[in-house]
């Protein structure tokens, strides 16, 4: 028995994949197309088992209303409206027309294209227009890290009772011990506010680079 989470090899990683959810061929093959089109940028996509747990966790909830912040090439929006209840929908956020054209083929030939409703733009400004009412089940937060802090001050107040915020990168590839960069530090403040916020119950996991969960009170 461990009193602390496995350090993951490659070969326990592997394993840990082949025993969840398997990724389908729309999958598998975003993942190759985003590697061999986008390998500078690949690091941005999501894992695949935090996919997996992302439509997990999505089914879990019964989520109807959900917003992703950071979509890039798709995947992990292609997870979350794949676990909506009936009738959900997925509001996502993204500056780049580039990457989530290739996100816009993929959910199509999943078919969950009329889930998703994508909107370029700075994501502070479009979810300052976003309903000001509790109406949110689940949030996913991917973006750039120096602005989490903007999109959950908006995202907080939008959530309903019980609703999850998903927040991505917290650890930072362990650099929060020894914040090297301006995204570093901004990662170590925000996971100090997000433990200090009295609305939330937050939990923080070592999945990928680390995904903090918070339930809104």
């Amino acid at each position: 028995m461990s009193v602390k989470s496995l350090p993951l090899t490659d070969e326990l990683h592997a394993y840990l994949v082949a025993h969840g959810s398997p990724p389908d061929e729309v999958v598998r093959d975003l993942v190759a197309e985003t590697r061999a089109a986008l390998p500078a940028e690949a690091r941005m996509q999501v894992a695949p088992e935090q996919a997996a747990f992302l439509t997990f966790l999505t089914r879990l909830l019964g989520v109807r209303q959900a917003v992703e912040v950071g979509t890039f090439t798709g995947l992990s929006a292609l997870a979350v409206a794949r676990g909506l209840a009936e009738g959900g929908r997925l509001t996502c956020f993204d500056i780049s027309e580039e990457y989530t054209s290739v996100a816009r083929r993929y959910w199509a030939r999943a078919g969950v294209a009329d889930r998703i409703e994508l909107r370029i733009g700075p994501a502070a400004e479009g979810l300052h227009d976003l309903p000001h009412e509790r109406y949110l089940d689940f949030a996913f937060v991917d973006a750039d890290k120096t602005g989490y802090p903007v999109y959950w001050a908006e995202l907080v107040p939008r959530m309903r009772p019980g609703g999850v915020i998903a927040v991505d990168n917290v650890l930072r590839g362990g650099r929060v011990l020894a914040p090297q960069s301006a995204e570093d530090r901004a990662i170590v403040a925000f996971n100090d506010e997000v433990l200090a916020d009295v609305r939330v119950e937050a939990v923080m996991l070592p999945v990928a680079d680390g995904l903090t969960l918070a339930r809104v009170r």
